[in-house]
């Protein structure tokens, strides 16, 4: 994946939303708050969690899209800090699905708490390998990250 021109258009998108809204609050903050609801609406998506319901998870377009959104706050998080991800190593996988969102949750409030370079790599590939157990290559996350990013200023454009 062409993590370099992903950066790219973030840091574009982010200074595009920052010269539209002004702000007093901790963006840094507002950004892991963020990430951390747009994870849940991602496992609300898949309902791997929902043991005690029979409805089969939704489309994979609708999955890939609620990941794609985390995705940009990822690549936000990082611009802010000024790290990058680097594709050395890798994490294992957890057991299941719900055990790597809850992996994923953990690794971002560590990451708030204590933002150094090797939490932002773990949270980062923690996401990643929760992106291919759900299923979706790197071509996938790619593509949908440049559509998302479109639709992202379209909704800047129209007061979103």
């Amino acid at each position: 994946m062409d993590w370099n021109k992903l950066y790219a258009m973030q840091k574009k998108l982010d200074s595009y939303i920052e010269a539209n809204h002004e702000t007093e609050n901790d963006k840094f903050a507002d950004k892991c708050l963020a990430l951390l609801v747009e994870v849940g609406e991602l496992a609300n998506e898949t309902r791997c969690f929902k043991f005690w319901s029979t409805k089969p998870r939704n489309e994979q377009s609708a999955i890939l899209e609620e990941y794609v959104d985390g995705l940009h706050f990822i690549l936000s998080l990082g611009l802010d800090k000024g790290y990058r991800f680097a594709e050395e190593g890798s994490v294992a996988a957890a057991s299941g699905e719900t055990q790597q969102f809850l992996q994923v949750f953990q690794d971002c409030t560590v990451f708030r708490e204590n933002p150094t370079s090797d939490n932002y790599q773990k949270l980062f590939a923690n996401y990643l390998q929760l992106g291919k157990l759900l299923g979706f290559s790197e071509t996938d996350m790619e593509a949908s990250y440049e559509g998302k990013n479109q639709v992202n200023y379209e909704r800047q454009d129209t007061g979103y």
